[in-house]
């Protein structure tokens, strides 16, 4: 038998033994995504550890962004430590992500095991994800100008909010329209602020096991204070209470203090809670002219 492991991208017939090592494994990071990590399969920067034909472990971090992807998966069975399928998985992922140019990948964690991992392997943490909670009866009242009005979002304007989440966001926080087209059929309330017929706001939320999560929220910058982020949330707290839902949590960085300000005054409060965000940047001095094709995965 060779005891020898070998490190090769995943393929989709991975689909089902990657499934079960998520399900069934104790050590498992996955990132909160709009998207199943299986799903990922056929994309670039996805590996698989292997031994005897046997799926050992497994690293995710195809892109959904030129510049930016993040750890969507790791996991690994018992019969594998956790810093060894790290750092052979690890050394395989830079050797093929610094070859790309300028790539910053990223990692959301609250578990122990995995921020060690992070550490060590030379990730900085300079960013807290804050999360805030609105527990009321009423929703809070805001009047929208004239010229601007909400409604129910359709799938067709994804195009356009697609648009508005690429200006209102910086690249690492963006969403796609590929990444859209999976987040609206997962929405409670899905609603968009439009201005003489063009989107320049919407908001995302989704059901949560103790009521909802605004899961996003943008305005167009050219559109900003004018309270259009608060009319959505009005709207949307309106929505939820009808549906007899009067809960709602959101996460915004512990630096955005224009967010912070924001829905503490619609009525959020800090819960004490906190994601840190770990970054590693490769600065592209070992890029190729080869580069992988980061989007082969597509939405139709």
């Amino acid at each position: 038998m060779n005891n020898t492991f070998q490190v090769r991208l995943a393929r989709a017939q991975d689909h089902q033994e990657i499934a079960n090592l998520m399900f069934f494994e104790r050590y498992v990071h996955r990132h909160l995504d709009w998207r199943h990590p299986v799903d990922w399969l056929g994309s670039p920067f996805y590996w698989v550890l292997e031994r005897n034909s046997r799926i050992m472990a497994v690293l995710a971090c195809p892109q959904d962004h030129k510049d930016i992807t993040w750890v969507r998966l790791f996991a690994h069975v018992g019969q594998i430590t956790t810093n060894e399928a790290w750092q052979i998985l690890w050394e395989k992922a830079k050797s093929e992500l610094s070859s790309q140019g300028n790539i910053t990948i990223a990692a959301i964690t609250l578990k122990t095991w995995v921020k060690d991992l992070l550490d060590e392997a030379g990730f900085a943490n300079d960013e807290q994800i804050v999360m805030m909670v609105w527990k009321e009866k009423k929703a809070p009242a805001w009047t929208l100008p004239e010229t601007i009005s909400i409604r129910t979002m359709t799938e067709d304007d994804l195009p356009a909010v697609a648009l508005v989440d690429e200006a209102a966001f910086t690249p690492i926080w963006q969403n796609s329209l590929s990444m859209l087209k999976q987040a609206y059929p997962q929405a409670v309330v899905a609603t968009i602020a439009e201005k003489a017929g063009r989107i320049i706001g919407y908001q995302f939320s989704t059901a949560s096991p103790f009521g909802a999560h605004l899961a996003r929220l943008a305005v167009h910058p050219e559109e900003q204070k004018q309270g259009i982020a608060s009319a959505l949330i009005s709207d949307l707290t309106s929505k939820l209470l009808a549906k007899k839902i009067e809960q709602l949590s959101v996460n915004t960085q512990s630096d955005n203090h224009r967010s912070l300000a924001l829905y503490k005054k619609r009525g959020f409060q800090e819960t004490g809670e906190e994601y840190p965000l770990y970054t590693y940047k490769f600065t592209g001095s070992e890029a190729t002219k080869d580069e992988v094709k980061w989007d082969t995965v597509k939405m139709q």
